[in-house]
């Protein structure tokens, strides 16, 4: 009867230690895989954090490109404000010196001849050097909407890359 109460008390003492370090496996398991999350969820956060980094990065380089695109545009703007008031004043030379060679002609008294122009023919002169004016004008349109298109290629290109 001894022998058998040993035994069982010695069966249930060992149940008792074998249930306390499967606890123990299971604490030690849950704790590793708490570990394991954490490590996780601190890497995601990295990640996530140098995602943010990557993106102000590149939000910041394309407000610098949009800021030299906008110099560029001024610069443009003002070389073609500096042309068109080159023009006017060459313009304005251009009459002025007209105007004076009339006026000189008038006060020495030329006399109408057969080599000058009836007024028909100054008209039509008149007209051609209007038309040539024109022409320049459209010509320089052109070449600043040509220099423009360039520009926006150039600013798409350098949004592709």
């Amino acid at each position: 009867m001894c022998l058998k109460k040993c035994t069982q008390s010695q069966q249930v003492n060992f149940e008792r230690l074998i249930s306390l370090e499967l606890g123990e496996e299971r604490e030690d398991e849950e704790e590793e895989e708490e570990e394991e999350r954490e490590e996780r969820e601190e890497e995601r956060v990295h990640e996530n954090e140098e995602r943010e980094e990557e993106r102000e990065e590149r939000d910041e380089e394309e407000e610098e490109e949009e800021e030299r695109d906008e110099e560029r545009e001024e610069e443009r703007e003002e070389r073609e404000d500096e042309d068109e008031e080159e023009e006017e004043e060459e313009k304005e030379e251009e009459e002025e010196r007209d105007e004076e060679e009339e006026e000189k002609e008038t006060k020495e008294g030329l006399k109408k001849g057969p080599n000058d122009m009836t007024e028909e023919e100054e008209e039509e002169e008149e007209e051609e050097e209007e038309e040539e004016e024109e022409e320049e004008e459209e010509e320089e349109e052109e070449v600043e909407e040509e220099e423009e298109e360039e520009e926006e290629e150039e600013v798409e290109e350098e949004v592709e890359e």
